[in-house]
């Protein structure tokens, strides 16, 4: 019990570093959602976004692994498809176990409810949401993920971020939070035969910022972090985060 607390205590501080103060509110639903479900905020499984805390692909599919989650079965529905349109439907099936029945959720992209950063990924976008749905009903999450509502890189007002300048004292003076930071970066990229542009896209959306520059040394040694413990524990669920990012984009500087 003390160790969960332990463990609690330093999602906490870390969830801080990130987005500054909490309401009381906001707070308590943090320690719930990392007690009930060990959610853990330097493994990207949850974002704070304008005070609501929502859950990432990234984090329902690492609830499914400690769940031992059977199986997903993932299918486009051609009858809500229409990929002249890059409109796209898919339904995902979770298996809890051998004999679950199945729980089913559906998710939908086109480019009216995706943000334009992610145009040409509908279809990415809507098996994505699909199975986050899915495992959302198989374990009782009650917040909704990220990527069913877009882009939190766009749904985050400046002021919501922590207000540290980014060219002072505590700013990263334009170098991504200062050379050791960036040295880490660039270390974690070579070592684990990252794609740099697809790693400086997750950033931004980690970060929550429009730029990269803009992120606080707190913020981009958080990300570091963050994709260094990630890269080693599994790589694979690594590269298909970054690969749900269009290889066009570039990350902004």
């Amino acid at each position: 019990m003390k160790r969960r607390s332990r463990l609690v205590l330093r999602e906490v501080r870390m969830a801080r570093a990130l987005w500054g103060k909490f309401t009381t509110i906001a707070l308590r639903g943090l320690t719930d959602l990392l007690q009930a479900n060990h959610f853990s905020i330097a493994a990207g499984d949850l974002l704070c976004l304008e005070g609501r805390w929502y859950v990432t692909h990234t984090g329902l599919l690492h609830l499914a692994l400690r769940n031992r989650c059977s199986g997903i079965d993932v299918r486009p529905v051609p009858a809500f498809s229409k990929p002249e349109s890059s409109k796209w439907t898919f339904k995902a099936t979770v298996y809890k176990s051998a004999d679950c029945k199945g729980f089913v959720g559906y998710g939908d992209a086109d480019p009216s409810n995706v943000s334009p950063l992610v145009h040409g990924a509908e279809m990415r976008v809507a098996e994505t949401r699909a199975v986050n749905r899915a495992l959302r009903k198989a374990y009782g999450i009650g917040i909704c993920s990220v990527e069913e509502i877009g882009s939190f890189a766009e749904s985050v007002p400046s002021k919501k971020l922590p207000s540290q300048p980014a060219n002072g004292k505590n700013g990263n003076n334009g170098n991504y939070g200062g050379p050791k930071v960036r040295d880490r970066l660039c270390q974690l990229i070579r070592q684990h035969q990252l794609d740099a542009n697809l790693v400086k896209s997750y950033a931004v959306d980690f970060c929550g910022t429009k730029t990269l520059r803009e992120a606080t040394r707190e913020q981009v040694e958080g990300f570091v972090a963050h994709l260094g413990d990630w890269a080693a524990k599994d790589r694979n669920a690594l590269l298909c985060q970054l690969n749900s990012y269009p290889r066009n984009k570039e990350g902004a500087a």
